[in-house]
């Protein structure tokens, strides 16, 4: 789950993070009424989940609190790549000098955290480490051991930050760390991290996403969650409590345990089909999980047939099949499905299915082959 600048910069606050002081305004005279208490100049920021907003526009400095009004009156409604904007913040500029990034992220590869440093802050990390990733300063993480001290210091001198820069971040790079684990944290970043004129640090701007999986661990923070920034397809699937990624293929994927479904789709892929959907109904789906999971795979237009792969542990065959006939039974299906069953009860629901329009499949290998092949047959 991902939450606005804002509300980042809140929790940073609370860990002691240096802010710009600002609120958040949702119409435009609410805007120049806190550009009022600020005083002198500020910026107007678009809050929406994406990166450029500058680019787009969404980015504004204002002099006075007429020109915040105005600039919120431009921001507010505005498209930003397919995102509307519903809210500004509004905050003192900041006296920037130099501005550099520190974030903290998951390298599944790894299997660590990874702690990123750079003195190239202010534009998007991913432009810098494609064009200029020596200016990236990494380093992962042993969770027994944290972030200490000297990783502090090889990371700021490993990036090349000057002395001020050196010397004053380690409180910064300790809090992005402590919110990162305490808030089961995908992604923490100060990006940019700015140096005043005055010779101070500060938080210019803030990014948190946090662990979907986590939120039952941080329930106060369940209300930020805003079903426009997500697929609408993944926003149903998530209010009928399904695990569903949306993708870009034809074939949609259903199976049970998150392995095994992406397995899935790494077979249909060698196979030749495009997978359209990442969807795990879980241990123990009963029949009206079955029937939700088919129900919500269909949601997708571009879907030409279904692949069920279903290894038995908890999950009892014979439930798979009673979701799979209710749902052929009560639903307009004009699709293929091919369904691979074993495990537990497998051999009943394999015969509770014969008879129907359902393609079996002995195993996931050639399921796939058949799924493709029956997608790709026109």
């Amino acid at each position: 789950m991902k939450i606005h600048e804002y509300q980042a910069k809140e929790i940073f606050a609370k860990y002691g993070v240096p802010i710009p002081s600002g609120r958040v305004a949702m119409t435009p005279d609410e805007a120049a009424t806190v550009a009022q208490e600020i005083g002198g100049t500020v910026v107007v920021k678009a809050q929406v989940h994406v990166g450029g907003r500058g680019k787009a526009g969404g980015i504004k400095l204002a002099k006075t609190p007429e020109e915040a009004r105005d600039a919120a009156a431009q921001i507010l409604g505005m498209d930003i790549k397919g995102l509307i904007v519903q809210e500004v913040l509004v905050e003192q500029a900041a006296d920037i000098k130099e501005e550099y990034y520190i974030g903290i992220t998951t390298d599944r590869a790894a299997r660590r955290n990874i702690v990123m440093v750079s003195a190239a802050g202010g534009i998007d990390i991913e432009e810098v480490a494609v064009e200029a990733p020596e200016k990236i300063a990494k380093l992962h993480l042993d969770p027994a051991l944290g972030l200490q001290d000297f990783h502090i210091r090889g990371l700021a001198y490993a990036a090349k930050l000057p002395a001020a820069a050196t010397k004053g971040i380690g409180p910064f790079l300790k809090a992005l760390y402590k919110v990162y684990v305490d808030y089961d944290c995908s992604l923490a970043e100060i990006n940019p991290l700015v140096l005043t004129g005055d010779g101070k640090l500060i938080a210019a701007d803030a990014k948190i996403n946090i662990d979907d999986n986590a939120l039952f661990r941080h329930k106060e923070l369940a209300q930020f969650q805003e079903a426009q920034e997500e697929d609408p397809i993944e926003a149903e699937a998530h209010k009928r409590g399904l695990t569903y990624v949306r993708l870009e293929g034809d074939i949609g994927i259903i199976g049970n345990g998150a392995g095994l479904v992406m397995t899935t789709l790494d077979v249909v892929q060698r196979e030749g089909g495009r997978p359209a959907n990442f969807l795990d109904i879980g241990g123990g789906a009963k029949a009206e999980v079955v029937t939700k999971a088919i129900d919500t795979v269909l949601l997708d237009k571009n879907v030409k047939g279904i692949f069920f792969n279903i290894f038995g542990g908890i999950t009892r065959g014979d439930e798979v099949a009673k979701g799979m006939l209710e749902a052929i039974g009560t639903m307009n299906i004009n699709v293929p499905i091919v369904v691979r069953l074993t495990g537990t009860r497998a051999k009943e629901g394999l015969a509770l299915l014969e008879g129907s329009s359902l393609t079996p499949a002995a195993t996931m290998q050639e399921g796939a082959q058949k799924i493709v092949a029956l997608v790709n047959k026109d």
